[in-house]
């Protein structure tokens, strides 16, 4: 990508709310720069990530001739690190604009630019000539660019929608007015925008699904320009030795048996690697590398007739953090990838097993290291459509939300287009379609839906919220502590949120005053205290039907002061190891 020296300089993050240690290590000038979709890796590929022109202006004006100045891709317009921290609002639109050029290299190559995830509405130039749109604000997208490339330099134009609370949309926890559990929008680029050369016909996607009780794992390649005669062929390492291989005719599943395979947890994160090939008239004409693990999650009933969760056919308690994935610095986006892998680092050290990922889709990197460090995923929608007031009145009134047609259709598509590009993430282990009845609507055949789209994981079809007799899961929210008022003989039993014991830490607060919890205390001897007497209610829980827990929450976000660690991650809020041993407690007391 094209940009001055002294466009680098005129950069700086803004505001003077708290930031992370990371945000002094972003540079503009290599911004983000590792591989965004470790899953499927190819060795040739280019970074666009760094300091883009931007404009905000008026909804349905052309592009504007002058811009307002530097913003950094993909910190969102409104954070800190972008340099910008401008509110867009749904009444006004968000311009982009650079230049870059193609590697030499790549002559004769197919050119694929990839954004990693932009919310919510995006239209897409290059040259000068619309290549392109994308609806939704967590899935990656990519378009073939190469027809439209023009002389050496390449101008790129984006525009962004994003209508935030007004509208319809999954947008998670966003609102235009962001106060107690609602935060901050994100409009705009927030993951990698990369490029990478392939041939014409090349591999667009890997698809595992491993079989542990038949002792096989099936790759689905989905290709492009693929025709008769084409072949896939999958080879299958274990500490560098190929223990599988085999090849099918494109389009068609390749299935390889494994001799006596490891098995995936959170105990032993063994991952295989693979190399995918397509061949085309004799020829390879691509190749990349990808990993995967043999792991089942399923529900089965005990000796005392409680259902219980299973990981590889054991009872397994499922015990993890509530983790909004937000940063005072970057809002959706980690400053850097040291800090994406931090907070899971310290779930681990927490010695919790799971985390819910909440209304929030991560970048392809966090996933991997969930699967790399052995951490079990309970992977929330986020949610959407109307006002969070209304959602409230959803929740306490037990309704359920008539959606416009636009709306519906656009929740199964951006739910569907989720569970497409993380189907083959070994950590994740539960679909979450909704949570406390925001924006609920016909949830009995939304969780039909998902797990007969994906009958590998489990379905929590409300966590939360209005309570049918769907999925796999009945999921009760209660704060502050842990209690089960409610009880299933049908399904597994879970406690989908409680805790959020609160403390407010002087010197790392996003906002000087109206910070909650749902409790709140004064030491951190106190916070600990608590929690361990929480601990102590969910190993009765347990024992008694209890199947797993959620603790609200990782860390502080805005004006929420209930978590482990202060939103800029510089203080633990409460004794990490004492709450270590409290919870490999809790996990083991169904054992």
């Amino acid at each position: 990508m094209l940009a001055s020296l002294s466009g680098y300089a005129q950069w700086k993050p803004q505001g003077n709310k708290i930031k992370t240690k990371w945000a002094s290590q972003v540079n503009p000038a290599s911004t983000l720069p590792e591989y965004p979709r470790p899953i499927m890796e190819r060795p040739q590929w280019e970074n666009l990530n760094g300091l883009w022109d931007y404009a905000i202006r008026p909804k349905g004006k052309a592009e504007p001739a002058q811009y307002d100045g530097k913003i950094l891709v993909p910190f969102a317009v409104e954070s800190s690190l972008s340099g910008v921290m401008k509110t867009v609002g749904s009444e006004n639109e968000l311009w982009y604009t650079t230049n870059f050029r193609i590697n030499k290299n790549w002559k004769n190559k197919d050119i694929l630019l990839h954004f990693g995830a932009v919310d919510w509405k995006t239209e897409v130039w290059l040259n000068d000539v619309m290549i392109g749109t994308h609806t939704g604000g967590f899935t990656p997208f990519t378009f073939n660019i190469t027809p439209y490339l023009k002389g050496e330099k390449q101008k790129l134009t984006i525009k962004v929608w994003d209508p935030t609370s007004d509208g319809y949309q999954p947008r998670g926890k966003q609102v235009k007015n962001p106060e107690g559990i609602w935060y901050t929008p994100v409009t705009g680029i927030w993951q990698t925008v990369w490029m990478e050369p392939v041939n014409p016909v090349h591999i667009e996607g890997i698809r595992t699904t491993p079989d542990i009780d038949n002792n096989t794992i099936t790759f689905n390649l989905q290709t492009a320009n693929a025709g008769f005669g084409d072949i896939t062929e999958v080879i299958v390492y274990d500490n560098g030795k190929i223990v599988a291989e085999g090849k099918a005719a494109a389009g068609q599943p390749v299935s390889l048996p494994l001799a006596s395979p490891k098995l995936w947890s959170p105990e032993n994160p063994c991952l295989y690697n693979a190399v995918v090939k397509l061949w085309s008239n004799g020829k390879k004409t691509d190749e990349a590398k990808t990993y995967f693990a043999m792991r089942k999650i399923s529900t089965k009933r005990d000796d005392n007739g409680i259902m219980r969760i299973q990981l590889n056919n054991k009872d397994y308690f499922n015990f993890g953090p509530l983790d909004q994935g937000w940063w005072p610095d970057g809002l959706y986006t980690a400053p850097t990838d040291e800090a994406l892998k931090y907070d899971i680092e310290r779930t681990k050290e927490l010695g919790f097993n799971m985390i819910r990922k909440h209304v929030k889709v991560e970048p392809a990197r966090w996933y991997t290291y969930c699967d790399q460090m052995g951490i079990l995923v309970w992977q929330d929608m986020p949610n959407g459509d109307e006002s969070p007031q209304w959602q409230m009145w959803q929740f306490f009134n037990g309704s359920e939300k008539i959606r416009s047609a636009a709306s519906e259709e656009n929740y199964r598509h951006e739910w569907k287009d989720i569970i497409d590009a993380l189907y083959s993430y070994p950590s994740i282990v539960v679909w979450v379609p909704f949570n406390e009845a925001w924006g609920q609507f016909k949830s009995v055949e939304i969780a039909d839906w998902t797990k007969a789209y994906d009958p590998t994981r489990l379905v929590d079809p409300a966590s939360g919220g209005n309570h049918y007799e769907a999925g796999d899961m009945l999921d009760i929210h209660h704060y502050p502590g842990p209690a089960m008022p409610l009880y299933t003989a049908r399904r597994v039993t879970v406690l989908g949120e409680y805790g959020g014991i609160g403390l407010p830490m002087k010197g790392h607060l996003w906002r000087d005053d109206k910070n909650w919890g749902y409790s709140e205390f004064k030491t951190i001897q106190e916070t600990t205290a608590q929690y361990i007497d929480y601990c102590e209610k969910l190993k009765k829980l347990a024992k008694a039907g209890l199947s797993a827990a959620v603790y609200t929450q990782t860390t502080d976000v805005e004006g929420e002061v209930n978590g482990f660690m202060t939103y800029d991650r510089a203080v633990d809020k409460m004794n990490f190891w004492e709450v270590q041993q409290a919870n490999e407690e809790v996990i083991n007391s169904i054992n």
